[in-house]
């Protein structure tokens, strides 16, 4: 599995201090207790502009997913990249990879727990872990 690295910015150094910990983080709007995605500036739904960072339970369901094929690069080949979304309990969709996963086996409302890995040079990333 191949992640770009990614660089922590001021916006963003509470999602990546909790992920290195294990933990996931959303944003959380208390005013219309609504969640949005780590990115979010303002509430997803409502366009509140009250977001927190609160703890997520890191777990949910598989909506889709896709199969970016490997590549053969200097007679190497790159294994193929599973990329699914994720509908987290909190209802935000994350994107992320299914590291380790036969996307045979995969099907729409499958379970999924975040995880997260550290590719080189980068800050730690979440992953699915289908169950």
């Amino acid at each position: 599995m191949t992640l770009a690295a990614v660089v922590r910015d001021d916006f963003s150094a509470p999602f990546f201090e909790a992920a290195a910990e294990g933990r996931l983080l959303l944003r959380y709007s208390p005013s219309q207790d609504t969640w949005s995605e780590p990115a979010a500036l303002v509430c997803s739904t409502t366009q509140a502009a009250d977001l927190e960072w609160r703890e997520a339970a890191g777990t949910g369901h598989l909506v889709t997913w896709t199969v970016k094929p490997g590549r053969r690069r200097d007679d190497v080949v790159t294994p193929d990249t599973v990329i699914g979304i994720v509908e987290l309990d909190e209802g935000p969709w994350l994107s992320v990879q299914l590291p380790e996963c036969d996307p045979a086996g995969l099907a729409v409302g499958r379970a999924v727990r975040i995880g997260f890995v550290q590719p080189e040079g980068s800050e730690h990333l979440p992953v699915g872990h289908v169950v």
